[in-house]
Order: structure tokens, then C-alpha cells, then sequence
């Protein structure tokens, strides 16, 4: 079955997730890699002993569950310390995506299927190679510190370190094949999301 792979990033809070539901309502399948993330991370898995055994059994609730604010803290004040983190995760959020990719292409549909993978840190990971076409969902910096003082209850450095963390948006938007701009009203957001839908479509058909 021909599957068109769709990546899906953008800035910290830039409104990914709101973009991936659109999608879904029009009939895309989703890949959510944060969900992946949570998943891997639960109590007794492997990248949970590996943070833990890493960062301590203070970044644990009484459940055992990884405190994720206090673990956030932590890692976007020390670029090692978030690095190391990375190097525990990424590889098995990329495996898994790996073989959901392969479930999805095994998959009987005479009309093809796009599948979009949302994943906020796809240049970082260096996934650009398994996808057919990249989503650049973009916000200017400004509103990103704004989103995210509200959002996170964050200081302004905290905000901006956060930011600072990822590949910058100008780079982001050269490495994409389309961008939505996500910083007016959801109307305005869902027509460029319609618009895309439509050229991905088209771009199926050619190919089935």
C-alpha cells in the first residue's frame, strides 16, 4: 500500500497538536510522539531506569512516576543534562516510530494513506530522512515566550531557555515543504491546513 509520511514539527508551543487534530478530522492517520515519549518512560521501563539511575530518585513522584516539571527544570537550565536525557529517549521514540511506519505501509487501502507524524523535535532527531514531506507549523518568538509564561507558568530566562533549546524557527522554515502559520485565529490556521490536505492528496494519487 503507497503511504504518504508526513512530518509534523514546529516551535515549542506552536500549536503542533492543534494542527494534528485538523489533519485527523480530514482523514490522516497520527503518529504522536510525545505520547511515544510518555509511554517509554513509565515506571520500570528501560529509559525510565536509565533517567532515574542518571538523574536521581529525586525527579520521582510517590508513585514512582517521573516528575515531569521538575525533570523539565532541570534539563533545559544545563544543555549536558538535557543532551543526556535526549541520548536516552530519541533512540527508542525513533524505533517505535520506525515500526509504526512499517505497520501503517503493511496496511491494506486501495486509496493510500497519509500518515502524519507530529514530532516537536524532528530536525533534532535528525528524522528529516524518513519523511516523504515535512510541516512546519511556525509562531514568532514572541508569542512563543507569551504562550509559554501562561501555559508553564514560566519565568521569562525559563522561557527563553526552553526556545533556545531547539533548532532555531528560521532553520526549521527552510528545511520545510510547507508552512502554516499559526498566529492568527483557528480559521485562519484550518485553511491552511485544508490547502495542505488537499496538495498531499493530490500528491498521493499521483504516486498510487
Amino acid at each position: 500500500m503507497k503511504v504518504l509520511i508526513v512530518g509534523l514539527t514546529g516551535g515549542i508551543v506552536s500549536g503542533k497538536s492543534t494542527v494534528a487534530r485538523m489533519f485527523r478530522q480530514l482523514g490522516a492517520d497520527i503518529i504522536d510522539a510525545d505520547n511515544i515519549a510518555r509511554a517509554i518512560v513509565q515506571p520500570g521501563e528501560k529509559a525510565w531506569k536509565n533517567i532515574v539511575h542518571y538523574f536521581g530518585k529525586e525527579i520521582l513522584k510517590d508513585n514512582q512516576e517521573i516528575n515531569r516539571k521538575e525533570l523539565a527544570r532541570i534539563v533545559f537550565a544545563d544543555k549536558e543534562k538535557l543532551e543526556k536525557l535526549n541520548k536516552i529517549t530519541h533512540p527508542e521514540i525513533v524505533a517505535i516510530i520506525k515500526n509504526k511506519i512499517e505497520e501503517m505501509r503493511s496496511k491494506d487501502s486501495s486509496d493510500g494513506t497519509i500518515c502524519i507524524i507530529e514530532v516537536p523535535l524532528l530536525f533534532e532527531a535528525n528524522l528529516e530522512g524518513m519523511m516523504d514531506k515535512i510541516i512546519v507549523v511556525y509562531l514568532n518568538r514572541e508569542e512563543q515566550i507569551k504562550r509559554l509564561l501562561i501555559r508553564n507558568s514560566l519565568t521569562q530566562e525559563e522561557a527563553i531557555n526552553r526556545i533556545d533549546s531547539q533548532i532555531p524557527m528560521e532553520k526549521k522554515l527552510k528545511k520545510a515543504d510547507y508552512v502554516i502559520d499559526n498566529g492568527a485565529s483557528l480559521g485562519h490556521t484550518r485553511i491552511q491546513v485544508k490547502q495542505i490536505w488537499q496538495e498531499l492528496r493530490q500528491l498521493l494519487a499521483r504516486s498510487t
